[in-house]
Protein backbone atom coordinates (compact mmCIF):
# COMPACT_ATOMS: atom_id res chain seq x y z
CA UNK A 1 0.00 0.00 0.00
CA UNK A 2 1.14 3.60 -0.68
CA UNK A 3 1.87 5.92 2.19
CA UNK A 4 3.58 8.86 2.44
CA UNK A 5 6.18 9.30 5.03
CA UNK A 6 8.16 12.71 4.24
CA UNK A 7 7.03 16.01 3.64
CA UNK A 8 7.95 18.86 1.32
CA UNK A 9 6.52 22.06 2.24
CA UNK A 10 6.81 25.22 -0.20
CA UNK A 11 6.50 28.57 1.54
CA UNK A 12 5.45 27.07 4.98
CA UNK A 13 7.10 30.23 6.79
CA UNK A 14 4.03 32.59 6.19
CA UNK A 15 0.69 33.05 8.22
CA UNK A 16 -0.53 29.52 7.28
CA UNK A 17 2.33 27.50 7.15
CA UNK A 18 3.94 26.88 10.52
CA UNK A 19 0.09 25.48 11.56
CA UNK A 20 0.59 22.99 8.70
CA UNK A 21 4.09 22.64 9.72
CA UNK A 22 3.09 21.46 13.29
CA UNK A 23 0.27 19.44 12.62
CA UNK A 24 2.51 17.23 9.97
CA UNK A 25 4.95 16.95 13.06
CA UNK A 26 2.58 16.46 15.19
CA UNK A 27 1.04 13.24 12.83
CA UNK A 28 4.38 12.16 12.89
CA UNK A 29 5.63 13.06 9.15
CA UNK A 30 9.16 13.90 8.63
CA UNK A 31 9.22 17.67 6.96
CA UNK A 32 11.58 19.41 5.08
CA UNK A 33 11.06 23.20 4.33
CA UNK A 34 11.51 25.01 1.81
CA UNK A 35 12.10 28.35 1.25
CA UNK A 36 13.03 31.12 -1.42
CA UNK A 37 17.20 31.76 -1.82
CA UNK A 38 15.96 35.85 -1.14
CA UNK A 39 13.32 34.88 1.27
CA UNK A 40 13.30 37.55 4.48
CA UNK A 41 10.62 36.31 5.97
CA UNK A 42 10.17 37.91 9.36
CA UNK A 43 7.84 35.03 10.81
CA UNK A 44 9.19 32.58 13.44
CA UNK A 45 11.51 29.63 11.60
CA UNK A 46 10.81 26.40 11.38
CA UNK A 47 11.20 24.03 14.42
CA UNK A 48 14.66 22.30 14.80
CA UNK A 49 13.08 18.58 13.75
CA UNK A 50 11.98 20.17 10.46
CA UNK A 51 15.25 20.14 7.80
CA UNK A 52 15.36 23.77 5.95
CA UNK A 53 16.71 24.18 2.27
CA UNK A 54 17.18 27.46 0.29
CA UNK A 55 15.61 27.10 -3.26
CA UNK A 56 15.35 28.98 -6.54
CA UNK A 57 11.53 28.95 -6.92
CA UNK A 58 12.33 29.74 -10.56
CA UNK A 59 14.63 26.53 -11.17
CA UNK A 60 13.28 23.60 -12.43
CA UNK A 61 16.68 21.61 -11.27
CA UNK A 62 16.67 23.47 -8.02
CA UNK A 63 13.00 22.52 -7.27
CA UNK A 64 13.51 18.75 -8.47
CA UNK A 65 16.72 18.39 -5.96
CA UNK A 66 14.89 19.61 -3.36
CA UNK A 67 12.03 17.05 -3.86
CA UNK A 68 14.44 14.34 -4.40
CA UNK A 69 13.43 11.66 -1.71
CA UNK A 70 9.92 13.60 -0.65
CA UNK A 71 6.83 11.18 -0.97
CA UNK A 72 4.48 14.28 -1.15
CA UNK A 73 4.64 18.31 -1.44
CA UNK A 74 2.55 20.49 0.17
CA UNK A 75 2.97 24.26 -1.46
CA UNK A 76 1.92 27.20 1.03
CA UNK A 77 2.95 29.74 -1.60
CA UNK A 78 1.49 33.52 -0.76
CA UNK A 79 -0.07 35.01 -4.50
CA UNK A 80 2.77 36.19 -5.91
CA UNK A 81 4.67 32.59 -5.88
CA UNK A 82 1.17 30.82 -6.62
CA UNK A 83 1.93 30.85 -10.54
CA UNK A 84 5.18 29.30 -10.33
CA UNK A 85 3.42 26.19 -8.91
CA UNK A 86 3.43 24.91 -12.18
CA UNK A 87 6.99 24.59 -12.39
CA UNK A 88 6.84 22.57 -9.06
CA UNK A 89 4.45 20.22 -10.57
CA UNK A 90 6.79 19.20 -13.04
CA UNK A 91 9.97 19.03 -10.77
CA UNK A 92 8.00 16.71 -8.47
CA UNK A 93 6.57 14.71 -11.34
CA UNK A 94 10.30 14.50 -11.82
CA UNK A 95 11.76 13.77 -8.26
CA UNK A 96 8.96 10.90 -8.32
CA UNK A 97 6.80 12.91 -5.77
CA UNK A 98 4.05 11.03 -5.01
CA UNK A 99 0.96 13.40 -4.27
CA UNK A 100 1.16 17.23 -4.38
CA UNK A 101 -0.93 19.59 -2.67
CA UNK A 102 -0.95 23.01 -4.23
CA UNK A 103 -1.79 26.05 -2.43
CA UNK A 104 -5.63 26.29 -1.95
CA UNK A 105 -7.01 26.79 0.99
CA UNK A 106 -9.50 29.15 1.01
CA UNK A 107 -12.14 30.30 -1.43
CA UNK A 108 -13.53 27.19 -3.28
CA UNK A 109 -11.91 28.04 -6.79
CA UNK A 110 -13.57 25.54 -8.80
CA UNK A 111 -17.01 27.38 -7.67
CA UNK A 112 -15.82 31.14 -8.50
CA UNK A 113 -13.55 30.33 -11.37
CA UNK A 114 -15.42 32.03 -13.99
CA UNK A 115 -16.80 35.00 -11.87
CA UNK A 116 -15.51 38.40 -11.55
CA UNK A 117 -13.18 37.12 -8.13
CA UNK A 118 -11.81 34.34 -10.32
CA UNK A 119 -10.15 36.86 -12.62
CA UNK A 120 -7.95 37.46 -9.43
CA UNK A 121 -7.69 34.12 -8.66
CA UNK A 122 -6.44 32.57 -12.04
CA UNK A 123 -3.25 31.34 -10.52
CA UNK A 124 -4.94 29.17 -8.60
CA UNK A 125 -7.42 28.05 -11.08
CA UNK A 126 -4.83 27.02 -14.03
CA UNK A 127 -2.53 25.01 -11.21
CA UNK A 128 -5.40 22.72 -10.87
CA UNK A 129 -6.49 22.28 -14.12
CA UNK A 130 -2.75 21.89 -15.04
CA UNK A 131 -2.38 19.07 -11.97
CA UNK A 132 -5.59 17.42 -13.29
CA UNK A 133 -4.19 17.32 -17.05
CA UNK A 134 -0.96 15.35 -15.72
CA UNK A 135 -2.95 13.30 -13.04
CA UNK A 136 -1.52 10.41 -14.63
CA UNK A 137 2.20 11.15 -13.47
CA UNK A 138 1.07 12.67 -9.93
CA UNK A 139 -1.24 12.64 -7.47
CA UNK A 140 -3.37 15.42 -6.22
CA UNK A 141 -5.59 17.14 -3.95
CA UNK A 142 -7.09 20.19 -3.66
CA UNK A 143 -8.31 21.86 -0.35
CA UNK A 144 -11.27 24.69 0.05
CA UNK A 145 -11.10 25.73 3.80
CA UNK A 146 -12.81 28.82 3.45
CA UNK A 147 -11.53 31.95 5.28
CA UNK A 148 -9.43 31.48 8.27
CA UNK A 149 -11.37 31.92 11.15
CA UNK A 150 -9.02 33.00 13.64
CA UNK A 151 -6.59 34.53 11.69
CA UNK A 152 -9.17 36.89 10.41
CA UNK A 153 -10.52 38.02 14.05
CA UNK A 154 -7.25 38.66 15.26
CA UNK A 155 -6.20 41.24 12.13
CA UNK A 156 -9.14 42.58 11.40
CA UNK A 157 -12.30 41.25 13.02
CA UNK A 158 -13.42 39.49 10.02
CA UNK A 159 -14.96 42.77 8.96
CA UNK A 160 -17.35 42.64 11.61
CA UNK A 161 -16.15 43.63 14.80
CA UNK A 162 -14.14 46.51 16.28
CA UNK A 163 -12.80 45.23 19.46
CA UNK A 164 -11.19 49.24 20.48
CA UNK A 165 -15.01 50.76 19.89
CA UNK A 166 -16.72 47.88 20.76
CA UNK A 167 -18.88 47.92 17.59
CA UNK A 168 -19.97 45.90 14.54
CA UNK A 169 -20.22 45.95 10.86
CA UNK A 170 -22.53 43.69 8.85
CA UNK A 171 -23.42 43.28 5.06
CA UNK A 172 -26.98 42.60 4.19
CA UNK A 173 -28.96 41.18 7.30
CA UNK A 174 -25.77 39.29 8.29
CA UNK A 175 -27.73 35.99 8.86
CA UNK A 176 -25.97 34.46 5.63
CA UNK A 177 -23.44 31.31 6.99
CA UNK A 178 -20.16 31.50 4.96
CA UNK A 179 -17.37 28.44 5.52
CA UNK A 180 -14.26 29.19 7.70
CA UNK A 181 -11.11 27.22 9.33
CA UNK A 182 -8.94 28.22 11.62
CA UNK A 183 -5.11 27.87 11.01
CA UNK A 184 -5.09 24.43 12.81
CA UNK A 185 -8.26 22.70 11.17
CA UNK A 186 -6.31 23.79 7.77
CA UNK A 187 -3.24 22.06 9.10
CA UNK A 188 -5.60 18.94 9.96
CA UNK A 189 -7.07 18.95 6.79
CA UNK A 190 -3.63 18.57 5.24
CA UNK A 191 -2.67 15.56 7.17
CA UNK A 192 -6.19 13.80 6.72
CA UNK A 193 -5.15 13.86 2.88
CA UNK A 194 -1.87 12.77 3.29
CA UNK A 195 -3.63 9.81 5.52
CA UNK A 196 -6.09 9.11 3.41
CA UNK A 197 -4.27 8.44 0.35
CA UNK A 198 -6.82 6.74 -1.84
CA UNK A 199 -9.90 8.69 -0.98
CA UNK A 200 -8.49 12.16 -1.50
CA UNK A 201 -6.59 10.99 -4.41
CA UNK A 202 -7.20 13.28 -7.70
CA UNK A 203 -10.10 15.57 -5.76
CA UNK A 204 -10.87 18.62 -4.71
CA UNK A 205 -11.91 18.64 -1.04
CA UNK A 206 -14.21 21.35 0.74
CA UNK A 207 -13.64 21.45 4.34
CA UNK A 208 -14.48 23.71 7.26
CA UNK A 209 -13.90 23.97 11.46
CA UNK A 210 -17.89 25.20 10.90
CA UNK A 211 -20.27 27.76 9.06
CA UNK A 212 -21.07 31.01 10.60
CA UNK A 213 -23.28 33.93 9.97
CA UNK A 214 -21.58 37.07 10.92
CA UNK A 215 -24.83 38.05 13.29
CA UNK A 216 -23.59 34.78 15.12
CA UNK A 217 -20.03 36.37 15.95
CA UNK A 218 -22.00 39.20 16.91
CA UNK A 219 -23.60 37.02 19.33
CA UNK A 220 -20.91 34.93 21.04
CA UNK A 221 -18.82 38.07 21.76
CA UNK A 222 -21.51 40.07 23.05
CA UNK A 223 -22.11 36.85 25.37
CA UNK A 224 -18.62 36.52 26.65
CA UNK A 225 -17.66 39.70 27.11
CA UNK A 226 -21.49 40.31 28.80
CA UNK A 227 -21.15 43.83 26.49
CA UNK A 228 -23.43 45.36 23.50
CA UNK A 229 -21.30 45.65 19.90
CA UNK A 230 -24.51 47.62 18.42
CA UNK A 231 -24.07 47.66 14.54
CA UNK A 232 -23.13 50.81 13.37
CA UNK A 233 -22.06 50.00 9.75
CA UNK A 234 -24.57 48.36 7.29
CA UNK A 235 -23.47 47.92 3.54
CA UNK A 236 -24.93 45.82 0.25
CA UNK A 237 -23.36 43.10 -1.24
CA UNK A 238 -24.11 44.73 -4.68
CA UNK A 239 -22.29 47.10 -3.82
CA UNK A 240 -19.57 45.58 -2.51
CA UNK A 241 -19.46 43.55 -5.83
CA UNK A 242 -19.75 46.62 -7.91
CA UNK A 243 -17.05 48.05 -6.25
CA UNK A 244 -15.14 45.35 -6.72
CA UNK A 245 -15.52 45.27 -10.20
CA UNK A 246 -14.51 49.14 -10.57
CA UNK A 247 -11.53 48.65 -9.20
CA UNK A 248 -10.67 45.20 -10.75
CA UNK A 249 -11.18 46.78 -14.28
CA UNK A 250 -8.45 49.26 -13.42
CA UNK A 251 -6.35 46.11 -12.46
CA UNK A 252 -6.47 47.41 -9.10
CA UNK A 253 -6.94 44.07 -6.82
CA UNK A 254 -7.72 45.18 -3.70
CA UNK A 255 -11.26 44.63 -5.44
CA UNK A 256 -10.76 40.66 -3.86
CA UNK A 257 -11.64 41.91 -0.57
CA UNK A 258 -14.94 43.47 -1.90
CA UNK A 259 -15.55 40.08 -3.78
CA UNK A 260 -14.83 38.12 -1.01
CA UNK A 261 -17.07 39.84 1.40
CA UNK A 262 -20.43 40.09 -1.36
CA UNK A 263 -19.34 35.84 -2.05
CA UNK A 264 -19.77 34.91 1.94
CA UNK A 265 -22.17 37.60 3.45
CA UNK A 266 -24.66 38.36 1.11
CA UNK A 267 -28.09 37.27 1.45
CA UNK A 268 -29.12 34.50 -0.24
CA UNK A 269 -25.24 33.12 -1.73
CA UNK A 270 -25.84 29.79 -0.57
CA UNK A 271 -22.05 29.71 -0.03
CA UNK A 272 -21.72 27.57 2.77
CA UNK A 273 -20.89 23.88 2.90
CA UNK A 274 -23.49 21.07 3.65
CA UNK A 275 -22.86 17.95 4.77
CA UNK A 276 -23.31 16.30 1.25
CA UNK A 277 -20.68 18.73 0.33
CA UNK A 278 -18.19 18.85 3.13
CA UNK A 279 -15.56 16.26 3.21
CA UNK A 280 -14.32 16.37 7.01
CA UNK A 281 -15.65 13.15 7.56
CA UNK A 282 -13.51 11.79 4.38
CA UNK A 283 -9.93 12.73 6.41
CA UNK A 284 -11.29 12.64 9.43
CA UNK A 285 -11.42 16.04 10.78
CA UNK A 286 -13.84 16.59 13.94
CA UNK A 287 -15.98 20.67 13.49
CA UNK A 288 -15.20 23.06 16.12
CA UNK A 289 -16.57 25.05 18.40
CA UNK A 290 -17.33 28.65 17.28
CA UNK A 291 -18.02 29.90 21.17
CA UNK A 292 -14.75 28.66 22.07
CA UNK A 293 -12.84 30.02 19.05
CA UNK A 294 -14.34 33.48 19.54
CA UNK A 295 -13.54 33.01 23.57
CA UNK A 296 -9.51 32.37 22.64
CA UNK A 297 -9.24 35.42 20.56
CA UNK A 298 -10.93 37.39 23.02
CA UNK A 299 -8.74 36.01 25.37
CA UNK A 300 -5.55 36.60 22.92
CA UNK A 301 -6.77 40.12 22.88
CA UNK A 302 -6.88 40.98 26.52
CA UNK A 303 -10.55 41.41 26.38
CA UNK A 304 -11.75 38.50 28.56
CA UNK A 305 -9.64 35.85 30.97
Amino acid sequence: MVSVKTVAVLGGTGNLGPSIVHELLSAGFTVTGLTRFSSTNSTPAYPDSVTVHKVDFGSFDSLKDAFSGQDAVVSVVGSPGVSAQRLAVDAAIAAGVKRFIPSEFGVNTRKVRDRPMGAILRGKVEVVDYLIEREREIEWTGVSTGLFFDWGLEKHGLSTISLDDKTSSIVDSGNEKFQVSTLAQVGRAVVGVLKHLEETRNRYLVTSSFQVSQNEIIQAVEELTGEKYPVVKRERAEDLQRAGEEKLAVGDYRAFIDFLRAYNNADGAGNAVGEEESSNGLVGLEEEDLRECVRGWLVRAGVIS
